[in-house]
């Protein structure tokens, strides 16, 4: 007996070894990830950006949010002047064939009017949940009957919006290449097509976006005038909760660089300026909500996307800011102001040089 207890003794010992040293080689695994990332951040240059957002109409009005004095103190208070506007076919079609562009004709007008830059987001599958927003009545209809309809739809947008100047670029349906969103599977050829209808209607550049961590960007590289890429920085996963995505601006640049000669210009088109979370984001406490994003991440994600060297970042959180500000938390709201205003500042500054 006496043999016996030694031997289950020296396996414990044995075990117990084992898991420190597994537990040794996770914490230097980790520490030499975290001096990687450290040293890839270190040293390289804040590039002068365009700072856009993205509004959401939709998201907007789920927050309890007056969607127009949104959009309005967006334009006025933080003067963004680069935007990101999708054209939800639900808005759009209310009914088959009877179109109304009453609600995306305001957000064109407003931001056009104070001479702003728009690219305009068209198709099915449009920024935030649940991605695809159909009209009711497409309910039970044959998906092929539906992409006729989607078709129809894109056509008689970009022939509405072709004849206005603020109008720069079209995206083409969002993260088509991604299975995201409650959205039938993506659908190369489908894409192409209605890529080739805008073409064939207006000559602005096309927009193909993608996941900026989660693919190689070659696939949408070759159908893009302009590729935009997600830049997230804290995300959530089931099995580990929240962390830091592992990838440094120097991958983000070595990625464009590989398709730099596919396509000629890549921006941010969805950089993270709100919490990644699971459940809608007024359930979580409001000191919680700014524990997973508040200003000094808000900044720093921004000087994140400066060293990644792209053109134009356009921020994805304005209307959370906005509620909070009216929940009585305006931090994030001038966080963003002065980012914004910094960020003209800097690239009215470039161009005085340039001359």
């Amino acid at each position: 007996m006496l043999i016996l207890a030694q031997i289950k003794a020296g396996k414990f010992r044995r075990h117990r070894k084992s898991l420190a040293l597994l537990a040794a080689a996770a914490v230097l695994g980790a520490g030499l990830l975290f001096m990687n990332t450290l040293s890839a951040n270190l040293g390289l240059e804040e590039a002068d950006i365009g700072l856009g957002a993205t509004f959401s109409k939709p998201y907007a009005s789920s927050l309890d949010l007056d969607w127009r004095e949104t959009f309005l103190a967006a334009l006025d208070d933080l003067k963004i002047r680069l935007w990101r506007l999708p054209a939800y076919w639900d808005d759009l079609e209310p009914e088959p064939g009877s179109y109304d562009f009453s609600i995306i004709d305001w957000q064109v007008r407003e931001a056009a009017s104070r001479g702003s830059r728009i690219i305009l987001a068209v198709g099915r599958k449009l920024p935030r949940w649940p991605e695809c927003r159909v009209p009711k009545w497409t309910a039970g209809l044959d998906e092929e009957i539906v992409r006729k309809k989607i078709l129809a739809m894109i056509g008689e947008t970009v022939r509405h919006f072709r004849s206005e100047p603020a109008i720069v670029a079209w995206q083409v349906e969002n993260e088509p290449l991604f299975k995201f969103g409650e959205c039938p599977a993506p659908d190369v050829n489908f894409l192409k097509t209605e890529i080739a209808l805008v073409k064939s209607l207006d000559a602005r550049p096309v927009v193909i976006t993608e996941s900026g961590e989660l693919s190689t960007w070659v696939r949408a590289a070759n159908l893009a005038d302009i590729l935009g890429v997600s830049t997230y920085r804290v995300v959530w996963n089931p099995l580990i909760g929240y962390f830091y995505w592992p990838i440094t601006p120097k991958d983000y640049a070595r990625r464009a660089l590989a398709v730099s000669a596919i396509v000629p210009k890549i921006i941010s088109s969805e950089l993270q300026a709100e919490p990644w979370v699971t459940e809608a984001i007024t359930s979580l406490p409001i000191d919680r909500q700014l524990q997973l994003m508040d200003p000094a991440q808000l900044r720093s994600n921004v000087a994140f996307a400066r060293r990644i060297g792209f053109s134009e970042a356009y921020l994805w959180g304005v209307e959370w800011w906005y509620w909070l500000k009216r929940q009585g938390r305006p931090e994030m709201w001038e966080a963003a102001k002065q980012l914004y205003a910094e960020a003209a500042a800097r690239t009215s500054g470039a161009v005085k040089a340039a001359k």
